[in-house]
C-alpha cells in the first residue's frame, strides 16, 4: 500500500460528518460559500469562542488530540478553527486569512496531527522511517518555537516526534535529531535550506506544508526559499496558507503550488481593521519624556500585567529596556543583536512572568504569542497600517481586552497621518502631551502625583581617584622641577679648550712656540699683530709633470 494510500485509509477512520454535526443555520452559510470556494464567518469575532459553544469532538478532531487540549483547558474552537477544520481534516489545500491572535495555529495544527500517521497506528511501519511527514514554516524563530509547543502540546498523546529547526543555533543537534527521525518539521525557510542542501532533511515524503504568515516571510525576503520547499515536497501534498494580508506575489504562489484552494477569511476585511477589544491611544509626545510616560503607565495604570514595547531599531530597544530596568522595573530587551540562547531564555522569562516588560523590535512581534498581554506600547511610530495592526494585535488576544498606547514624534507626525487614514482611525488631530498632562493621566487612570520609577534614582557615585590625568600632570611637573633643584648645580666653564698641532693652549702665560720661520707671536691663541683672520682651507695647486720649482730642483754637485 503506498504512502498517499495509507493516509486516505487512515483519515478515513477520523473525519467523521464534520459539517452535518453544526446547527443549521451555520451549515447552511458554510455550504453556500463552500460552493464558490470561499467562506466568510459570517458572525461573532474571529478572536471569540462560538456562542454555540461547538466542541473540538463535535468537529471530528481525534480523541487523542481533544484529550490533550482539555487537559489545558482548551475545549472550544475559535471561529477560524471552526471554519478551517471542516475543510482542512479532508485533505483540501486551503488559504487561512485572519489577524495575528485568532487561534490560526491549532487551525492548521490540528489538520497536520490528525492526518499524521502515529507511530501508534499499525500503519506507520510501512512509512519510509523516519522521513518527515509533514513541514510547517514559519518567518522568525520566535513564531517557529510558538507554533511547534502547540504542534507537541496537541499531539502529546499521539506520540509524534516533533522537531524545530532554525538558524542562530549549531547544526549538531537538529542534524542528529533528523538522523533519529521526525514526524513533524517546524522550521525557518533558511535552516530548512541548509539542511535540505546538507541532504539532512529529506522532504519527497511529506503529505502536508503549511506556510504561515506568509506575508511576513514575503517582506523578510524569503519567496524564493519559499518556492525551493515546495519543489522538494511531492505534489500530491495538502498546502495550507496562512496570512494576514494578500498581496500579489502571495496570490501567485498559491495559484501556482495550490490545487483549486479553499479560501477562508475570519472577517471582511483585515485591511482595514483592528482589534475590537483593543483601546487605542495615540499621543503627540516628546522623545525626553517616553520613558516617564511609560514609568507612570506601569506604576499608576490600573490592571497592568505583561507589557509589549515596541522600538524601532536595535540599538533603541536595548537603550529603552535598560532606562526601564533603572527606573526599577523588571523589562527585558529582544533584538536581532542577542544570542539565539539569550533571546530563547528572554522569551521564556516572559512567558512566565519573570520578566513584565518586553522591549523588542518589529522583526520579533510575529513570534510573540504569550496570554496575558495587557499593553502594547509603540515607542516610535510604525511604518505603516500593516506594522500599526501586527504590533498592537500582541494584546486582545484570544477575545481578552487589551490597550495600545502610541506615542509619536513630531517627525513621525506625517506616517501617522497616513495610518490614521488608512485604518480609518479618530486621531487626525494630535495635541502635544507630557507625562503630566491631564489628558494622558486620565486616559491611562494615573493618579496625579505619580512618578514613572519604582527605586529613587541611584546618586552618580563618584569614586575618589587617586589622582586625576591633571594632577598627575602637575606631580609629574612638580616631581621633575623637584628633582632638578636636588641635583647640585654644575660649574660650567663656558671657555673653549683650544689646541693647535695637538698640543692643548691652556692660558695666556704660556704660548706656543712658533714653527720655525715664523714670525709671528700667539698670545692666548690670537695673533699679536692685529685681528685674527679666519682661517680658510689652503687648496694645493697641481703642477704640471716634469715642471718643478726652482727651489726644490738638486743642487749641483
Amino acid at each position: 500500500m503506498g504512502c498517499a494510500a495509507l493516509l486516505h485509509h487512515h483519515e478515513e477512520r477520523w473525519r467523521g460528518p464534520v459539517c452535518a454535526r453544526r446547527s443549521a443555520d451555520r451549515f447552511e452559510a458554510v455550504s453556500a460559500s463552500a460552493a464558490t470556494g470561499y467562506i466568510t464567518d459570517p458572525g461573532e469575532a474571529p478572536g471569540t469562542r462560538k456562542r454555540n459553544m461547538t466542541t473540538f469532538r463535535e468537529l471530528g478532531v481525534h480523541p487523542e488530540i481533544c484529550d490533550a487540549l482539555e487537559r489545558k483547558g482548551i475545549t472550544t474552537p475559535f471561529a477560524i478553527q471552526e471554519m478551517t477544520l471542516s475543510v482542512a481534516l479532508m485533505g483540501t489545500d486551503l488559504i487561512g486569512q485572519a489577524r495575528t491572535g485568532t487561534g490560526k495555529t491549532l487551525a492548521f495544527g490540528i489538520p497536520v496531527i490528525q492526518r499524521s500517521v502515529s507511530p501508534k497506528d499499525a500503519d506507520y511501519v510501512e512509512l519510509p522511517q523516519g522521513k518527515p511527514q509533514a513541514l510547517i514554516v514559519a518567518p522568525t524563530r520566535e513564531l517557529a518555537l510558538q507554533v511547534s509547543s502547540d504542534i507537541t502540546l496537541a499531539s502529546a498523546d499521539r506520540g509524534l516526534r516533533v522537531l524545530t529547526v532554525y538558524g542562530g543555533v549549531g547544526y549538531e543537534p537538529q542534524t542528529d535529531a533528523l538522523a533519529s527521525g521526525v514526524d513533524i518539521v517546524v522550521g525557518t525557510p533558511g535552516r530548512l535550506i541548509d539542511l535540505a542542501n546538507r541532504r539532512v532533511l529529506d522532504l519527497s515524503h511529506v503529505h502536508a506544508l503549511v506556510l504561515d504568515e506568509a506575508d511576513e516571510m514575503l517582506d523578510l525576503g524569503f519567496l524564493e526559499d519559499i518556492q525551493r520547499l515546495i519543489k522538494m515536497t511531492p505534489e500530491t501534498r495538502q498546502t495550507m496558507l496562512f496570512s494576514a494580508t494578500m498581496p500579489g506575489p502571495i496570490v501567485a504562489l498559491a495559484r501556482m503550488y495550490m490545487r483549486t484552494p479553499m479560501n477562508i477569511r475570519a472577517e471582511s476585511s483585515y485591511e482595514n481593521a483592528t482589534v475590537p477589544a483593543t483601546a487605542q491611544y495615540v499621543y503627540q509626545a516628546h522623545d525626553l519624556d517616553k520613558p516617564e510616560m511609560i514609568g507612570r503607565i506601569l506604576v499608576g495604570s490600573p490592571d497592568v500585567d505583561k507589557v509589549v514595547v515596541f522600538a524601532r531599531t536595535k540599538r533603541q530597544a536595548q537603550r529603552v529596556a535598560d532606562d526601564l530596568t533603572d527606573r526599577g522595573f523588571n523589562a527585558g530587551a529582544l533584538h536581532g543583536d542577542m544570542a539565539q540562547v539569550a533571546r530563547e531564555k528572554t522569551m521564556q522569562r516572559f512567558r512566565e512572568g519573570k520578566v513584565q516588560i518586553l522591549v523588542c523590535t518589529d522583526v520579533a512581534a510575529r513570534g510573540i504569542d504569550v496570554t496575558g498581554v495587557s499593553h502594547v506600547i509603540n515607542y516610535t511610530t510604525p511604518d505603516d497600517e500593516k506594522t500599526y495592526v501586527h504590533r498592537i494585535g500582541r494584546t486582545g488576544r484570544a477575545g481578552a481586552s487589551g490597550i495600545a498606547v502610541t506615542l509619536v514624534d513630531w517627525a513621525d507626525l506625517h506616517k501617522w497621518k497616513m495610518i490614521n487614514k488608512a485604518l480609518d482611525l479618530p486621531f487626525d488631530d494630535l495635541t502635544e502631551t507630557y507625562s503630566s498632562s491631564e489628558n494622558f493621566l486620565h486616559d491611562m487612570g494615573i493618579p496625579k502625583g505619580t512618578k514613572g520609577r519604582i527605586k529613587a534614582a541611584a546618586p552618580v557615585e563618584r569614586k575618589p581617584r587617586e589622582r586625576s590625568e591633571r594632577s598627575e600632570r602637575s606631580e609629574r611637573s612638580e616631581r621633575s622641577e623637584g628633582e632638578r633643584s636636588e641635583r647640585a648645580p654644575r660649574n660650567r666653564d663656558r671657555s673653549r679648550t683650544r689646541s693647535r698641532s695637538g698640543r692643548p693652549v691652556e692660558g695666556g702665560d704660556e704660548s706656543v712656540a712658533a714653527p720655525q720661520g715664523a714670525s709671528a707671536t700667539v698670545v692666548d691663541g690670537v695673533p699679536a699683530d692685529g685681528d685674527a683672520k679666519p682661517s680658510r682651507n689652503r687648496r694645493r695647486r697641481r703642477r704640471p709633470s716634469g715642471s718643478r720649482p726652482a727651489a726644490e730642483a738638486p743642487a749641483a754637485e
